[in-house]
């Protein structure tokens, strides 16, 4: 629980190091100053990376304050290490539930006039709790799932302030979900296990951007990949990117490896886990650990024991084991150590930014779920081309009557 300071100043230089875009943007702050006399609350997964953004926020001014989004993703040197530059963090690694939820109670309690959620667990409790609502002028989410669930609250008519969906961003769900998911699952899978990919029927129950990226790893990996989908229009992608797309009880059969990438509930249940193969792999990359139904894990098994460091073993009647990995919590950060710095360096830009937008604009927009502004996507997407060595060309003024004369009907 108590971190190392100087591994993890160690850890936030090499991030910061490798993220330019978010770099650019913090000397701005510093000369502007957009968030002087501001509180902003943070509900993130906590670790370098996200340790960059809170410091880049308090050069902006904010008085911040940081919360784990994750029982099992906070590195505790970087704790440390934030605290000592006056970021108020309230995290440890392995919070016990009552700990990890009094921390996000905490957030709320220092008054936010900005939130950066990551789930949407900070801005649930503001409606739930009826705390903070009058000072907050707006919030920015970070994931799939917390952009369902303001959209719930906006379709509800409940949402009490406006609320920007970073997740689907361009220069966040085509990079981040895609790529940063894609890589960081796997390192996961691989930390917990150190077992081979390659020949194994690997099962990806969703096909989303995130779970595309996964798909697309694990075929890199010479896995047998099979697609699960709800959505018509997802599987036949799928299918047309070469994977076989088959009902999830049909796919339990031949699992190797299954990994959950939906954004709901009960996607592997009593059913599929009764008939798993013995010794298959289950691992969640979705925000919260309901993809995989523990209870009916549970509730099947006759024993249980704990295999290695984040592997958990159940045993079922019949002699065969299934192997949970990291809780069924998101295993890229339970067992791993999240998305590539460069991909983050994309998405906390756009957190960044957006918070800047909430901060100078949020008291004039209505309750409601807003896209990044377009002009905020297109400068990410400009600023991280040059660090990477990359020029574009601009188009003519001729080609831009010519684009001008369809969109005015001529």
């Amino acid at each position: 629980m108590v971190g190392d300071v100087e591994r993890g100043r160690l850890k936030i230089g090499w991030a910061r190091d490798h993220m330019p875009v978010l770099a650019g943007i913090r000397e701005r702050f510093r000369a502007e100053r957009p968030l002087a006399g501001l509180t902003l609350s943070a509900v993130l997964h906590i670790e370098a990376k996200t340790c960059v953004l809170a410091l880049t926020l308090q050069d902006a001014g904010a008085q911040v304050h940081l919360a784990g989004g994750n029982p099992l993703s906070t590195d505790d040197d970087v704790v440390a290490a934030v605290r000592e530059e006056g970021v108020d963090v309230r995290a440890h690694r392995g919070e016990s539930l009552p700990e990890y939820r009094a921390a996000i109670a905490a957030m709320l309690e220092a008054e936010p006039d900005v939130i950066v959620d990551d789930g949407a667990d900070l801005v649930a409790l503001v409606h739930t709790s009826g705390k903070g609502r009058g000072k907050l002028r707006g919030s920015t989410e970070e994931t799939t799932t917390g952009v369902t669930r303001l959209k719930a609250l906006a379709k509800s008519g409940k949402l009490l302030f406006p609320a920007i969906n970073v997740n689907d961003a361009d220069m966040k769900h085509l990079f981040d979900n895609r790529y940063g998911t894609g890589q960081s699952t796997l390192e996961g899978i691989l930390a917990a296990t150190n077992l081979l990919l390659a020949g194994k029927v690997a099962v990806v129950a969703g096909y989303g951007w995130a779970g595309r990226g996964v798909a697309a790893r694990l075929r890199g990996l010479a896995a047998d990949v099979i697609v699960t989908e709800v959505d018509p229009v997802r599987a036949l992608e799928a299918r047309m990117d070469g994977f076989r797309v088959l009902p999830m009880l049909d796919a339990a059969k031949v699992a190797d490896l299954v990994v959950t990438v939906t954004g709901t509930t009960g996607v592997v249940r009593r059913e599929h886990l009764q008939l798993l193969p013995d010794g298959c792999l289950l691992a969640n990359a979705g925000h919260f650990d309901v993809e995989i139904s523990k209870p009916d894990l549970e509730g099947l098994a006759v024993s249980h024991r704990t295999a290695r460091p984040n592997v958990e073993e159940y045993r079922m009647a019949d002699g065969r084991r299934i192997y949970l990995l990291g809780e069924g919590r998101l295993i890229n950060l339970a067992t791993g150590q999240g998305h590539p710095v460069e991909i983050m360096d994309l998405s906390f830009a756009l957190q960044a930014l957006s918070a800047e937008h909430i901060a100078k604009h949020g008291r004039e927009m209505a309750p409601a779920v807003y896209p990044v502004p377009r002009g905020v996507d297109l400068a990410v997407a400009r600023a991280a081309l040059g660090p990477m060595g990359i020029a574009i060309d601009d188009p003519t003024p001729e080609q831009v009557k010519y684009g001008e004369s369809w969109t005015d009907g001529t």
